[in-house]
C-alpha cells in the first residue's frame, strides 16, 4: 500500500512533530504524533494520534520511528475495503 506522509504543525503549544498520512486516494487515514522532550507519555516515540477507516477507534499505539507506524498503517489497509466503509 503507497502511503504519503505530509508534515503539519499543530497549534498546541507543545513542540512536536505531527504528520498527516494519506492513502493512494489522498484519504487521510491517520495523524501521527511525535511528543517533544516536554512530553511524559511517549517521548521519543511517534503514536497515533487520530486514525479514521481502518484505524478508527482502536487503542494508540506507539512507534519507534515513521517507518515502523508505515508498516504497520500498510498491514491494517491490507485488510480494508474502502467501498465497505
Amino acid at each position: 500500500m503507497s502511503l504519503a506522509l505530509q508534515p503539519v504543525c499543530v497549534a498546541n503549544g507543545w513542540d512536536e512533530e505531527v504528520v498527516l498520512v494519506f492513502d493512494k486516494a489522498h484519504r487521510v487515514l491517520a495523524v501521527l504524533t511525535h511528543p517533544s522532550e516536554q512530553n511524559e507519555v511517549a517521548h521519543g516515540q511517534w503514536y497515533l494520534e487520530a486514525g479514521f477507516g481502518p484505524v478508527d477507534g482502536i487503542e494508540r499505539p506507539t512507534f519507534a520511528d515513521l517507518e515502523d507506524a508505515q508498516d504497520w498503517l500498510s498491514r491494517r489497509l491490507g485488510h480494508w475495503n474502502p467501498s465497505r466503509a
